[in-house]
């Protein structure tokens, strides 16, 4: 079949998403490849599609086995011959799949990078027809990314072994640093790169400064009444207090924190996948791979610890394309506990630099002066206009005048050689007395002691909204130092114009997203049969064991309510139904659906 015959037959998709067209292609000329793309863009199909087209297996590598079962669940409704061999399984039931894996009777296989990269493991794929190996979460490979694994390590070995074997790469989450590292430890630097962007623009971005924690949560949480959404917390013990409170007002809120026992932890997982209006309150043990469409919000009680780990769980927002909620509480408290958390750390001093220069950059997101989008973006690589979806956008605060301070950083960046951090370009425009300033004999420079007027704290502000707003850059890839951009360059010719906030944060209050699915607008008719057919779907997910989304997703049962078909015919043109869920499930919805009102 051709790529277009497998996306409408097997999946019931009209049309490939943009980007995944020439991802597809590229793996199905053999060539190696790696895909940076938002959360929700459809990066599975990427290398589902060109399995299915190949004549051979292809092997899936991922991180979690919550995250195997749902893909292995998915596929297997969608009639796709897949199997998983991991720990969640009893040994029987894995030495079942393999059998039916050496017999060829699937197209692909999940595992974890650990289980692969065995030397058993190795020789026996060795006699089998690999035509495909995909990594997911591709970022956990690289040492500079800041969820490292080292089992993933392992792969770097994957390419002699199977040298004429395309790899597929994919990640919602890599800076230039990280992608370089994994395209080098993968496929030796070399393969096509496809970046499609980073831009979630349904999701509404807030920063607020953390006052009454509980008090905000309740708040934002009952902003979205019957929707699912996810809290995170930085602690166990903050977790279970909050779920706690939450569920003394009413919400249906779980904890999630790796101090539970795995059966809880498990449990608690599969409701909230599975059922609708769901709160979970968790740590980051909970997120990567989570496929849960309809999350409609996500909470930070506290900082997290980069822009890369907040990009990506806020990813876990609206990935059916519908509005939602992103909203960071920020405190000065966060910032030590998280620099504490970055120095105790069991690395090496060149990663701890690192990753404290990613929290700088996003102190700088939250210290955003405009755009809050722009700002995230622009950490990736991206521009864009101002959204007019987060709250700076939507609510601007009033900013101060300091074309003349940013001038004066620029020039003091510029004359101690485009090498140093912001705490020692603030001792120079401070004045300081230190013993780095007088060995570098920046005390002799023009700018040293030019910036007195101005608090060390307002200093720092300044700086971090200046990297904000693209006059400075931090050089993660080296020693963090400060270096200006052209636009701040210009500012030392009298060019451009600087004002900065500041008040760090301003409140933001969530307000509820106004639905838009499938952009069909739904008669009061329409509403009711929908939540009839909601229901159906939440008992044969149940039935079989399933989330309810794997069924149909929510765009599907919205375009059924509105378009009723009244026969296989008709429901086979429904948005997301192949050959097999057509089987299965269109005589059961085709009879809901001519009940009547």
């Amino acid at each position: 079949m051709t790529p277009e015959q497998v996306l409408k037959i097997v999946f019931g998709y009209d049309t490939f998403r943009p980007g995944q067209r020439p991802v597809i292609d590229a793996v199905l000329n053999g060539e190696d490849a790696l895909a940076v793309m938002p959360t929700g863009a459809g990066k599975s199909l990427c290398y589902q599609v060109p399995a299915l087209c190949l004549d051979g297996l292809t092997v899936v590598v991922s991180p979690l086995v919550a995250l195997m079962q749902d893909q292995v669940a998915a596929l297997t409704l969608a009639g796709v011959p897949v199997e998983a061999i991991n720990s969640g399984r009893s040994r029987g039931e894995n030495v079942d799949s393999w059998r039916r894996v050496a017999g060829g009777e699937a197209k692909l296989l999940y595992m974890a990078p650990e289980r692969l990269m065995t030397e058993r493991m190795m020789s026996a794929l060795k006699k089998l027809p690999v035509r495909l190996f995909a990594i997911d979460e591709a970022h956990c490979i690289s040492q500079w990314g800041p969820a490292f694994r080292p089992e993933y390590a392992q792969l770097a070995d994957l390419k002699p072994h199977f040298p004429d074997v395309p790899i597929i790469a994919l990640t919602a989450t890599a800076d230039t640093v990280t992608q370089d590292d994994i395209a080098d430890k993968l496929f030796g630097g070399n393969g096509h790169r496809f970046i499609t962007g980073f831009d979630r623009p349904n999701i509404r971005l807030a920063v607020a400064p953390k006052g009454d924690w509980k008090r905000q949560m309740l708040d934002f949480v009952q902003a979205h009444p019957g929707d699912s959404g996810i809290v995170y917390c930085l602690s166990r013990k903050k977790t279970e207090e909050a779920a706690a409170y939450l569920r003394d007002h009413g919400i249906d809120a779980m904890a999630y924190h790796a101090g539970m026992d795995a059966g809880t932890r498990a449990a608690n997982q599969q409701r909230f996948v599975r059922e609708p209006g769901v709160v979970m309150v968790a740590t980051i043990a909970f997120g990567m791979g989570i496929d849960k469409p309809d999350v409609r919000f996500v909470l930070h009680t506290d900082i997290p610890a980069s822009i890369e780990a907040y990009y990506q769980e806020i990813g876990r927002a609206g990935r059916d394309g519908e509005p939602a909620d992103a909203l960071m509480l920020y405190g000065l408290g966060d910032i030590r506990t998280r620099r504490m958390f970055i120095d105790e750390e069991d690395s090496d001093a060149d990663r701890k630099r690192r990753e404290h220069k990613r929290l700088d950059a996003l102190i700088g997101y939250a210290e955003a002066p405009a755009c809050r989008r722009r700002t995230l973006l622009a950490y990736f690589g991206e521009t864009i206009d101002p959204c007019g979806n987060c709250d700076m956008c939507l609510n601007p605060p009033e900013m101060v005048e300091a074309t003349g301070e940013a001038a004066l950083a620029v020039a003091a960046v510029v004359a101690t050689g485009e090498m140093f951090g912001p705490a020692h370009i603030i001792d120079v425009l401070r004045g300081a007395d230190t013993e780095k300033v007088r060995a570098k004999r920046h005390d002799q420079l023009d700018v040293y002691g030019a910036g007195a007027g101005r608090a060390k704290g307002e200093w720092q502000t300044i700086l971090r909204q200046m990297t904000a707003a693209g006059l400075l850059s931090l050089d993660l890839a080296g020693y963090g130092g400060l270096k200006p951009t052209p636009e701040g360059r210009a500012l030392l010719k009298g060019k451009g114009g600087f004002r900065f906030r500041l008040d760090t944060v301003r409140p933001a209050k969530a307000q509820k997203a106004r639905r838009v699915a499938a952009d069909i607008d739904l008669s009061d008719r329409d509403e009711v049969l929908l939540s009839r057919l909601k229901a159906l779907r939440l008992d044969l997910a149940r039935e079989r064991g399933v989330p309810a989304y794997h069924i149909f997703s929510d765009r599907t049962l919205t375009e059924m309510a509105h378009r009723r078909p009244g026969n296989e015919e008709e429901f086979a043109e429904l948005h997301g139904v192949g050959a097999r869920k057509l089987k299965d499930f269109a005589e059961a919805f085709l009879l809901e659906v001519g009940k009547g009102d």
